[in-house]
């Protein structure tokens, strides 16, 4: 989805070609005939490319995140496991000092962009300056977003970068460049418990500046970034903020092949709206991480049967859906594949909407916040999770649970001690009676309409809705179908009422959270505010011991159930579909890029 959080996912995206070549069939094993020959793979994904840039609130999706994973390396990574894991063939991570907390990232001398250029300094301090909000001249509550395409318009003569780290925010002093422009020392001004997971390098700053400051030459296009940087020259930074927020959204392959280049194993040669994306191995790529299959195709379709019809076609080799149970029935009934189940860190939550002048909005009742928040939770005591589960999700993981905690993933440490503590008993079962008591005591009288926005085409959100809807009807609500293919472009307009969707986790971060909860979060497209919840997020961001972490975080969960912001709902069951004869050593993670995680492990036959 297009959501403003780097952790999201889900947008839906048009129909599958159905063009593809296929590869023929395994060799024999003793066969050496075709050694030298090239090797290819085509995999299914559900939502398409539309970004490079993924750490804008536009481009924020895993539909890019995954892409990017295969085409450029970073200093660190997360295990099928959810284990942080140091890249040491990308560079060198030193915690110089605790106190202050002082960071070195050192880039690795034969570290490369592909077009030639080395990564460096440039690259990391334009990835601290864009996130930092330390050079933004304009707050984002006056920059205008397109409709169309949700990116960021920035005010004349002012400087915004459409993105935001928590962590990054906290350096203020300006980094400190060495080692002949390969490493950048960053100091913070406070204990940041997720320093660890700050520095990734999104876009190359020397392609930034050659775009936005109209420079050919690359090395003193990075030299011009570093003087705008230290300077503060907003006349400089204007242009490359407004180039970095938007000039890197392309769905089709750019005329300008300067905005595809990439460090990673892999490079873009083809590109394709809502179909399809090519790339080839990167043959300068000197890393740990070397591709093992020669061309890859990413393959885009949010309906997951015929993804599997793809695959019995030869159409694609491997594939990973928003699953439901027909598809893994259908995929049960060829020949020749291997079904990888487990769980992923995506997981389901609904949103409420407070500042739309609908149900759920104070202004909706002259002002009076307790008549809002007892209709919210007349709603969320007539929501039927247990029976999304039972219906949707146990059929796939026979021992599913409702998610009952906004911070953690079950089984993960805290999480249990969480949810024993935050409140989320009381939703343990519907019930519609407690609702309509809720909705008397606010003196509102039903049905009462509610709009509600989620991802049209995708079959498992369309049956949601169809539980959703008799359920609250009983409670006193009426649900009117807002169900639209483009639904993640819509959220923050405020035309609806209600909306689910999922957020998905790329690392072990704790602090990422706040972006969605905080008052001025900037994945905060609800209008929830709580100055409670700002300051426990405010003590959560610089507390590194995983017990204050998780009463502090239980703190918060408490004040977002008794708010009846909205509520979890399910953990996301994971599926990855793979012909045996074409693909091997496939290790999908539990955390994003899930099923492309490991790609460097995998064989296939020669084409």
């Amino acid at each position: 989805m297009r959501s403003k959080r780097m952790f999201a996912v889900g947008a839906v995206i048009a129909a599958l070609s159905l063009a593809a070549t296929a590869c023929g069939a395994a060799p024999d094993a003793d066969d050496d005939s075709s050694s030298n020959e090239k090797t290819s793979l085509n995999v299914g994904w559900n939502q398409a490319w539309y970004s490079y840039n993924d750490a804008t609130s536009n481009g924020n999706a895993i539909a890019n995140f995954n892409n990017k994973y295969l085409l450029n390396s970073q200093f660190w990574f997360m295990s099928p496991e959810g284990e942080y894991q140091e890249d040491t063939s990308f560079g060198k991570i030193e915690k110089l000092s605790d106190d202050p907390l002082t960071v070195k990232y050192t880039v690795a001398d034969d570290v490369n962009w592909s077009d030639g250029t080395p990564v460096g300094a440039a690259d990391m301090l334009l990835a601290w300056a864009s996130q930092s909000g330390n050079f933004n001249t304009v707050d984002s509550s006056k920059v205008k977003y397109d409709e169309a395409t949700g990116q960021a318009k920035n005010p004349k003569g002012e400087v915004f970068f459409d993105s935001s780290s928590i962590g990054f925010s906290l350096i203020k002093e300006m980094p400190e460049i060495g080692d002949e422009g390969k490493s950048l020392t960053l100091k913070y001004t406070k204990p940041f418990s997720d320093w660890a997971y700050d520095m990734f390098i999104y876009t190359p700053a020397h392609v930034t500046a050659q775009k936005a400051l109209g420079i050919d030459d690359a090395t003193e296009a990075n030299d011009a970034l570093i003087k705008a940087v230290q300077e503060k020259d907003n006349a400089a930074l204007e242009k490359i903020s407004t180039f970095w927020n938007t000039g890197y959204d392309y769905t089709n392959m750019p005329e300008d092949k300067a905005v595809t280049v990439s460090n990673g194993p892999y490079v873009m040669k083809d590109l394709k709206e809502n179909e399809y994306m090519t790339l080839e191995k990167n043959p300068d790529y000197k890393g740990e991480h070397e591709a093992s299959i020669d061309t890859l195709t990413v393959r885009w379709n949010e309906d997951g049967l015929a993804q599997v019809q793809a695959l019995e076609n030869g159409e694609l080799d491997m594939f990973s859906p928003q699953v439901t149970t027909d598809v893994v029935k259908a995929a049960e009934k060829i020949d020749d594949v291997t079904i990888d189940k487990g769980v992923e860190g995506s997981y389901e939550h609904l949103d409420l909407v407070w500042n739309n002048k609908g149900p759920f909005d104070p202004s909706t009742y002259g002002g009076d916040a307790n008549k809002a928040k007892l209709v919210r939770q007349a709603f969320l005591h007539g929501l039927p999770r247990q029976e999304v589960i039972d219906k949707l999700i146990k059929p796939i993981v026979p021992d599913a649970e409702v998610r009952n905690s906004y911070t953690r993933t079950p089984g993960t440490p805290g999480y249990d001690e969480i949810v024993a503590q935050n409140g989320s008993s009381e939703y343990a079962e519907v019930d519609p009676a407690l609702s309509k008591k809720l909705l008397a005591e606010a003196g509102v009288s039903g049905p009462i309409d509610v709009r509600v926005l989620y991802g049209k085409g995708n079959p498992r959100r369309e049956n949601e809705f169809q539980l959703f809807k008799p359920a609250l009807a009983k409670a006193g609500f009426n649900l009117i179908d807002e169900g639209d293919p483009d639904w993640s472009a819509r959220l923050g307009a405020g035309d609806y009422d209600a909306v689910y969707y999922a957020w998905a986790s790329t690392s072990g971060a704790v602090a990422a959270d706040r972006e969605i909860y905080a008052s001025n979060g900037s994945s905060n497209t609800v209008g929830y505010a709580n100055k409670k919840v700002d300051a426990l997020f405010d003590q959560l961001v610089v507390a590194p011991e995983l017990n204050d972490q998780v009463q502090i975080q239980t703190d918060i969960e408490k004040e977002l159930l008794a708010d009846a912001s909205g509520i979890t709902l399910f953990q996301f069951p994971s599926v990855t579909v793979s012909k045996k004869s074409r693909v091997t050593g496939v290790e999908p993670g539990v955390l994003a890029p899930t099923m492309f995680y490991g790609f460097w492990n995998w064989k296939a036959a020669a084409s």
